[in-house]
């Protein structure tokens, strides 16, 4: 059972890397505030409670993966990385510049540690998951692959063969957090492709459903022990999120998506950010 200390402990860190998040935003000038905002909780829970990793040897053969499918949430992933120690935080404030490893989609040839795939193009990164959860049954290993896809990614053809074959597979190493924000860069996903009834959906897939509010760490803490327990099927966590998550005049408003805060509206996010969380 997590104490209380310990979720009070990962909500702080959560802050932190929501604060960093934006500092490294405002410094780049260019974007995506609204999921990285959202999904500071579930990367927080992954990096410092569920994962199986070591920021000392990234590339351990052992190591659980994870898998950013929706590359534009790069701002929280790289400060998650930073928090964990997989790099200093100082170079957070590389974001997006020239030169940097620090690029606006992870791409594993910029050279920062603990980046498992490049990603940039939407419903790509699922059916490299499979690829993997398929190898590790092969070799025997008994990692698990974890991978973050959005709701809006959903609507891509492909991630749907990649659900079609985890199920095929029984793929049970293999877990899927949705980030369900139910917002999409050009507005409501129900108004641009509607996905209901998606937890049948998954379900006639042959997958294990669970859902989750994805901004209560105790709600996220539990979802992922009772995932990691799935047996002959894969596992999709449909993590219902809040884009914005933290800032009052963002939180669900699509034209976030893809857009950083100003550096003369750094510090009211970030003091509405720890406000939310005292």
């Amino acid at each position: 059972m997590v104490t209380f200390s310990k979720i009070e402990q990962l909500k702080s860190v959560a802050t932190e890397i929501r604060v960093n998040t934006l500092k490294s935003l405002a410094e780049a000038g260019s974007g995506h505030t609204g999921g990285s905002l959202g999904l500071a909780d579930i990367f927080t829970a992954l990096y410092f409670y569920v994962l199986n990793h070591d920021p000392k040897n990234p590339k351990w053969e052992d190591r659980d993966r994870l898998v950013l499918s929706i590359g534009h949430v790069a701002p929280v992933f790289y400060a998650t990385l930073a928090e964990a120690g997989y790099f200093d935080k100082s170079e957070l404030m590389t974001l997006r510049k020239l030169g940097s490893r620090l690029q606006g989609h992870p791409g594993r040839e910029h050279g920062l540690p603990g980046i498992e795939l490049s990603a940039g193009s939407l419903g790509q990164g699922l059916s490299v998951a499979v690829g993997m959860a398929l190898a590790a049954k092969a070799d025997k290993k008994q990692h698990r692959i974890f991978c973050v896809n959005g709701d809006g990614e959903l609507q891509e053809g492909s991630v749907w063969e990649a659900i079609m074959s985890a199920g095929h597979y029984q793929l049970d190493n293999l877990i899927s957090i949705v980030d369900r924000n139910r917002v999409q860069i050009d507005g409501p996903t129900s108004e641009v492709m509607g996905l209901e009834p998606l937890k049948e959906k998954f379900e006639s897939f042959g997958w294990e459903v669970m859902e989750c509010e994805g901004n209560n760490m105790e709600h996220i803490l539990r979802t992922f022990a009772l995932a990691t327990k799935t047996l002959a099927k894969p596992t999709v966590i449909l993590a219902e999120t809040t884009m914005g998550k933290g800032v009052a005049e963002i939180e669900g408003d699509y034209r976030w998506h893809g857009k950083p805060p100003k550096k003369d509206q750094l510090e009211s996010f970030i003091n509405q950010v720890k406000n939310a969380a005292s």
